[in-house]
Parts: C-alpha cells; sequence; structure tokens
C-alpha cells in the first residue's frame, strides 16, 4: 500500500474519531477531508428524520400522510430561520476561533441560542393557538385537519428544539468540531427510529397516539440530542467555552448575529420561492411531469450530500483563516474546496447521464413519469460542473461573514433570470418541462459564474465581523 494510501486512511479515521485540530495551519486538503467528511455524514442524518416519520406514518393511511406534508412545509419556514441563524453562528465562531479567542466564540454562541430562543416562542404559540387554521389555509380536509391537528401542534410548538439543534450545530461546524455535530444527529435519528412505532402504533405499555406519536416522537429525539449539544457545550473539552454570563443579552454582539444571519434567511427563502415557482410551472404539463422532477430531486438531494459537505468544509474554513489573518489561505482553502468538488460533481453527471433511465425506475415503472425523470436528471446535471463552484463560494462567502451577496445573486439568478427563462422555454419556445429543466441548469451555471466574479475581487477578505 503506497504513503499517499495509507495516509489517506489514516485522515479518514482521524475525520471519524474527532480530536482538536487547528484548521489555520498545514495542509488544505486535509484540512477539508477531516472537516467534510462529518459534515456529509451529518448532513445525511438530517434528511433521514423526514423520511422515518413518513415510512411510519404511512401506515395510516393518506390522509395522515398528507397531515404530515402540510406540516412539512409549513416547518419549511422554520428551517430556513433556523439554518439562517446557523449561518450567522458559525460565521462568528469560526472567526473568533481563527483569532484564537475562544472567549469570544463562547459568547457568541450564547447570544445564538437567545436568538433561536426568542424566535421560537412565537412560533410555537402560533402553533398552539391556531393549529386547524393553519392546515385548512395549506388546502387540508376537514379529515386532515382532524387526523393531522395534534402533529401539526406539537411540531410547532416543539419548534425550539429545531432552531437549537440547527444552531448549535451550527456552533460545532464553526469551531471545527464537525464529529460533534455528526454524533448529535446520530443520536437524534436513533432515538427517533427507536420512539416512532412504540409512540405511534402503542407497543407494549406506550399509549397508541398515531400520527401525533411521530411528532412525539421526533421531538423527544431532538429534546435528547438538544441536552448532549448542551452537555458539550458546558464540558471543559468544548471549543466554545460556555458559561451563564454567555447568555446575558449584549446588544452589539445580538445584532451583529441577526444582521448576518438574516442575509442567510432571506438567501434561503429565495431559493425555495423559486423552487415553488418552478414547481408550478411544471405542474402545467401534467402530473408525470410533476412526478418525474419530485423523483429526479429525491435522486439529486440525496446524491450531492457530498458536495455541502463540502461546502459546508469551505465555510468553517474561510472564516476559521480570515480570524486567523490569513485571508490567502482562506481563499486557497474556497478554490481548493471547489476544485474537489467539480471533481465529484464532474464523475455525478457521467453517472446520471448514463443510468438516469435505471435511477429512475427505481422510484416508478410508470415509462412517462421515469422519462420526465430522466430528462429532469440529466438535463440538470449539465450545470454540475459551474454548480460545483457555484455553491462552494457562496458558502466561502457566508463564512466570512458576507451573507448578503449571494443573497443577491441569488435574488437576481433565480427570480429575475431563472423564472422567466423557465417560463420562455417551456412555453413559447414548446420546450414543455424540459424547458424548466434547463433553465435550473442554465441559471445554476450563470449563478456560479456571477459568484466566482465576485469572489475573486477580494473585498469579503476585509470584512469586519
Amino acid at each position: 500500500m503506497s504513503t499517499a494510501t495509507v495516509r489517506f486512511f489514516k485522515d479518514l479515521r482521524q475525520s471519524l474519531s474527532g480530536g482538536e485540530q487547528d484548521f489555520t495551519t498545514g495542509s488544505v486538503a486535509r484540512a477539508i477531508m477531516l472537516l467534510a467528511v462529518p459534515m456529509i455524514l451529518e448532513l445525511s442524518m438530517q434528511a433521514v428524520f423526514g423520511v422515518v416519520d413518513l415510512f411510519f406514518v404511512a401506515q395510516l393511511g393518506s390522509p395522515a400522510v398528507a397531515a404530515v406534508g402540510l406540516t412539512e412545509a409549513v416547518l419549511t419556514v422554520v428551517f430556513s430561520i433556523a439554518t439562517g441563524l446557523g449561518m450567522g453562528a458559525t460565521a462568528l465562531v469560526a472567526r473568533r476561533i481563527g483569532e484564537k479567542r475562544p472567549e469570544e466564540a463562547g459568547l457568541a454562541t450564547g447570544q445564538a441560542i437567545l436568538a433561536a430562543l426568542m424566535v421560537s416562542i412565537p412560533i410555537g404559540l402560533l402553533g398552539l393557538l391556531w393549529t386547524a387554521p393553519i392546515l385548512q389555509r395549506m388546502g387540508a380536509s376537514p379529515e386532515v385537519v382532524v387526523v393531522g391537528a395534534g402533529y401539526n401542534r406539537v411540531m410547532l410548538a416543539g419548534n425550539a428544539t429545531i432552531m437549537l439543534l440547527f444552531v448549535i450545530n451550527a456552533v460545532f461546524r464553526g469551531a471545527g468540531d464537525a464529529i460533534a455535530a455528526m454524533r448529535v444527529l446520530w443520536m437524534a435519528n436513533l432515538l427517533n427510529i427507536f420512539l416512532d412505532p412504540l409512540l405511534i402504533f402503542g407497543v407494549g405499555p406506550f399509549p397508541e397516539l398515531g400520527v401525533t406519536g411521530a411528532a412525539i416522537a421526533t421531538n423527544l429525539a431532538r429534546g435528547a440530542a438538544l441536552i448532549y449539544q448542551l452537555t458539550i457545550l458546558f464540558s471543559d473539552r468544548s471549543r466554545v467555552p460556555l458559561t451563564t454570563s454567555s447568555f446575558r443579552v449584549r446588544p452589539g454582539l445580538l445584532w451583529k448575529l441577526i444582521r448576518i444571519s438574516c442575509g442567510g434567511v432571506l438567501q434561503l427563502l429565495v431559493g425555495t420561492v423559486s423552487w415553488l415557482g418552478l414547481v408550478r410551472l411544471i405542474a402545467i404539463f401534467g402530473d408525470a411531469a410533476l412526478a418525474g422532477y419530485t423523483i429526479s430531486l429525491r435522486i439529486i438531494v440525496f446524491a450531492i450530500l457530498p458536495s455541502w459537505g463540502m461546502s459546508n468544509a469551505a465555510a468553517t474554513l474561510v472564516g476559521q483563516n480570515l480570524g486567523a489573518g490569513q485571508p490567502e489561505r482562506a481563499e486557497r482553502c474556497a478554490w481548493l474546496t471547489a476544485f474537489a468538488n467539480m471533481l465529484f460533481l464532474g464523475c455525478l453527471t457521467l453517472f446520471f447521464v448514463t443510468l438516469a433511465e435505471p435511477l429512475g425506475r427505481l422510484f416508478t415503472s410508470q415509462d412517462v413519469v421515469v422519462s420526465y425523470a430522466v430528462d429532469s436528471l440529466q438535463y440538470i446535471s449539465y450545470g454540475y460542473v459551474f454548480y460545483a463552484y457555484g455553491m462552494v463560494i457562496s458558502q466561502a462567502f457566508n463564512g466570512a461573514g458576507d451573507t448578503y451577496t449571494p443573497t443577491l445573486a441569488n435574488l437576481v439568478c433565480y427570480w429575475l433570470f431563472q423564472i422567466p427563462l423557465a417560463y420562455f422555454l417551456a412555453i413559447p419556445v414548446g420546450m414543455g418541462a424540459q424547458g424548466v429543466f434547463a433553465a435550473i441548469a442554465i441559471s445554476e451555471s450563470v449563478l456560479a459564474i456571477v459568484v466566482v466574479i465576485i469572489f475573486r475581487r477580494g473585498n469579503w477578505k476585509s470584512l469586519h465581523v
């Protein structure tokens, strides 16, 4: 076995075992690997949460499934806010860790937790008081409202577990402790898988709570994971020392966190609204087109998890190296991560182009649906080489604390370019749903070019957070 291979497996083992590392010195490639591997595994667990609940709830019938689907649609806003707050937390914590000021990172963590709690309280009250109207506004039938009211109420009332789980894991990533974030979500998922059937179906001494049981199980699992997170933060081995004084409101620091986080939330909401617009446009061409697109998205979401892991690693590396006063190393981290992501997504493009049909048939046997899924996978993947750079560089901006540049780029490229182009190609040009798929690849490529050009100007290097 060659020396390089031995080193690779040694680093892989190190990435999964944890241990404090200084990501402002040494090999950039090694730093990317140590951070990206546990981040990829963490993201995979986020995706599993919803799948597990849906698997068990599906045995209760379509009204229960519809209730879960509608509630998840409402929770998209919660996830967007939580992820946006996480961006702010990652940027501030990474910068303070790079500056070798862990106590200041602890103060930023305390303000991030306070912000998450402040946002979660009104959302929780909304869920407690207006569960039925929320479901009705989402188009739920009377039967779905009756079946799903409990699930919706528990999930919204317990949204603090989502907020805090996301924000504290973002703190771990900013501090370079990606393995802790990974372990937290693995623990939460295993507990959720264990509790779901017990509380949904009433196994043994547990009450049979139906779809509401799934919500209780999920919140209990997330709550246990939250306790584990806090145990780590308050322990002697925490990379961000947390004390009770960390939770005293510091208006200047809290405002800085909110300002960065608002850009992150807007960034996500711009993408979400754009996606809803595309779904509405595809729906014009029938259920088969919409089903094919949905199948392709499920495949894509799981397939590009390594890309998101690398992108999150880039955010941490950029933030820490800027804090260490090494902007050139921060830039090198971003470019090397983007190049590695391009190699991965380039291989994924070849995979989708050659094996799109067998992948589609894993989900359905209907030829017309498979045809749309194949077209979607292939068209979208043609832009992956550009997208590889776009997603990493956007996260590099976020890691530097500049969440507004990628937000503005998303706004222009998605709302002002992607949706009009999709409509033009689909209807006036006559490409149908394929026109929408092509517009996605084109607009993602344009977005990548835009953020790369802005990134090369280097203004982000002098940003103070």
